[in-house]
């Protein structure tokens, strides 16, 4: 099996070792058949068990752990003391720590420069590199930590996975094989052995990354399938069941701890929590507001700050930023930093949303463990669920928005009826009647087109006079009883107070008396009953009442506050409610049911008087 026994023999005579050896050419022969029916085939069977082993890793483990796990063959193998694989980032252009064995993650660099380290010369030359000496080496620059270790050679080994997609990058890294001896002589079976279980690993990688395809495709079928099962439900598409059950999906990509989403307004001054995950037991309020400035992660994302940074702690990228540790990194508040110290939040991720470059919305993934990297299947896939979900908020808002039309739209016919009759009639001793019902059409009329443009936006925040705007509503809703037959409804208007002014978009205060009026009505028993409204001051804030007749159990109750149960009205009352930080209280008597609205009265700021 030799290539050629003669030759070799010839060779070994003309080194100075045997030429005093009294061995002739006869024997070497003899030693070299000996050792090729005797040593070889145990070192060949041996050398490919390890290679089988390594190729049967596991590729449900996670790239870490499994490139830990082959690392752990090639020093066992090879006698080494340990081995480190780095990966290069092509968005960062540095070499990445992704796996050791014996594991030393915590102690070691998160990257090192592709310039000026030896990781950066294999990958350039795409050769292996030999460091008999690791402290004469001026390319190994953290000497006292492998002094600690007791290492003091090593050899780097090129890896490279192959690309899948013509646009996609192959991923290329480095595997360094540590040794205790120093000026260490390599032997070249030692780098061919490397060299091969080197690209057996990369074998295994691309194995994971097919699997990692065909699961992401069936993520995606799955991410698609709750969406449309969604649109076939009767309460219509809820953003928040949808993302429940969507991130679930995708919780074996990273360990979960959180995901959110958020709204961005037009400004990129504020942004709006909209979902967040898990539902139950979250610590994220839905519908709460923040100031982009208040976070400078938030600027980063929406593109207000230039990043400059060179920091081990983030990654910035067009497609997404990530904070890998926010305890360390500059862009996260010390608010947020001990929010993440509290909830054991070590990496954030954010993915930027939008239309033609503009972001309207953002998602941020709060994990469990240390990220310093993700892979382009991990991105596209998180991706995907966003532009579902975004695509899932579009017709939840669609839904709500044709939900909160039949009661405008319902009164506005029968007004324009009623015009109609009037202007069939005597005209000259109607101007008045016709006036105000062209005021009501023109304002209701308006008010539809503003439901259609809140579909992607809602206006501006204006001072409103609460009291004014739930008698409006109730008298739209009067209507709408008259057009539906209701019978046997009495409308009552109780205490009103006409010094109530709150600050909010008023087609979302308009939304919840339409609502609540409305589920009120619906509410009255067949026989009848009375809506009465009613208005007032408590504290700081400015209240309205709806009361209907019928009553409601406390469980009804306790559920229709918590989350609006499994009509479309309350659900959305629920949303708007927050987003206008306000409270929902329901109280039932002994044969009538109330819903009360909270909110912040407006205080106009008077100016403080100067210190004498």
């Amino acid at each position: 099996m030799w290539m050629n026994h003669e030759n070799l023999v010839r060779r070994i005579l003309q080194t100075d070792w045997a030429k005093g050896s009294g061995c002739d050419e006869a024997f070497l022969v003899k030693v070299m058949e000996w050792t090729e029916s005797n040593v070889l085939g145990d070192f060949l069977a041996h050398l490919i068990r390890q290679v089988d082993e390594l190729i049967n890793i596991d590729p449900e483990l996670s790239e870490p752990d499994l490139l830990a796990e082959a690392t752990r063959h090639m020093v066992e193998f090879l006698g080494a003391n340990s081995a480190s694989v780095r990966i290069y980032d092509p968005h960062t252009e540095k070499m990445l720590s992704y796996g050791s064995f014996p594991s030393k993650e915590a102690s070691r660099a998160t990257f090192i420069p592709l310039e000026g380290s030896i990781a950066g010369e294999v990958l350039r030359t795409s050769r292996p590199y030999l460091v008999p000496s690791i402290m004469g080496e001026p390319l190994y620059h953290d000497k006292e930590i492998v002094s600690r270790r007791g290492v003091r050679s090593l050899m780097a080994i090129p890896i490279e996975i192959p690309r899948f997609y013509p646009d996609e990058r192959s991923m290329v890294g480095v595997v360094q094989i540590y040794y205790p001896e120093d000026k260490r002589v390599f032997a070249p079976v030692e780098i061919q052995i490397a060299n091969l279980m080197a690209k057996r690993l990369s074998f295994v990688v691309a194995r994971k990354k097919i699997i990692l395809m065909r699961r992401t495709k069936e993520k995606r079928d799955s991410i698609v399938e709750h969406v449309f099962r969604a649109l076939g439900t009767r309460g219509g598409v809820k953003m928040r069941e949808i993302f429940n059950k969507v991130i679930p999906v995708i919780a074996d990509i990273i360990n979960v701890q959180a995901c959110t989403l958020f709204s961005v307004t037009s400004d990129l001054k504020t942004v709006v929590l909209e979902a967040g995950y898990p539902g139950a037991g979250g610590y994220h309020s839905i519908g709460k507001s923040f100031p982009s400035s208040s976070e400078p992660a938030f600027e980063l994302v929406l593109k207000l700050r230039e990043y400059r940074g060179n920091s081990d702690y983030e990654v910035v990228t067009p497609s997404y930023v990530l904070v890998a540790d926010p305890q360390r990194s500059e862009f996260i508040s010390r608010n947020l930093k001990k929010f993440a110290l509290h909830h054991s939040i070590n990496s954030i991720l954010y993915i930027p949303l939008g239309i033609e470059g503009d972001v309207t919305h953002f998602m941020a993934f709060d994990a469990l463990d240390y990220r310093v990297r993700y892979t382009e299947d991990e991105i596209d896939t998180l991706l995907f669920m966003a532009r579902e979900l975004m695509n899932a908020q579009k017709m939840e808002r669609l839904g709500d928005t044709l939900h909160d039309f039949k009661n405008p739209a319902i009164a506005s016919a029968g007004f324009a009826r009623r015009l109609k009759k009037l202007v069939d009639g005597d005209i000259e001793n109607s101007k008045e009647q016709i006036k105000k019902y062209a005021d009501i059409l023109l304002e209701e009329t308006t008010r539809l087109q503003e439901l259609a443009l809140g579909i992607y936006q809602v206006g501006k925040e204006q001072l409103l006079n609460l009291t004014e705007v739930l008698e409006r509503r109730f008298e739209i809703n009067q209507e709408a009883i008259r057009e539906q037959f209701k019978q046997n409804i009495r409308l009552k208007s109780g205490k009103m107070d006409r010094s109530l002014v709150v600050s909010c978009y008023s087609i979302n205060l308009e939304r919840v008396f339409d609502n609540l009026l409305n589920n009120a009505t619906k509410a009255i028993p067949l026989q009848g009953g009375i809506l009465e409204i009613s208005s007032y001051s408590e504290g700081d804030w400015a209240c309205a009442a709806i009361t209907n007749t019928g009553a409601i159990t406390d469980k009804e109750r306790i559920r229709l506050e918590e989350d609006g149960g499994e009509g479309r009205g309350l659900y959305i009352t629920h949303r708007i409610m927050k987003l206008l930080k306000g409270e929902l209280e329901i109280t039932g008597g002994p044969d009538t049911t109330t819903v009360i609205v909270r909110m912040t009265r407006y205080q106009e700021e008077r100016p403080t008087k100067p210190e004498m």
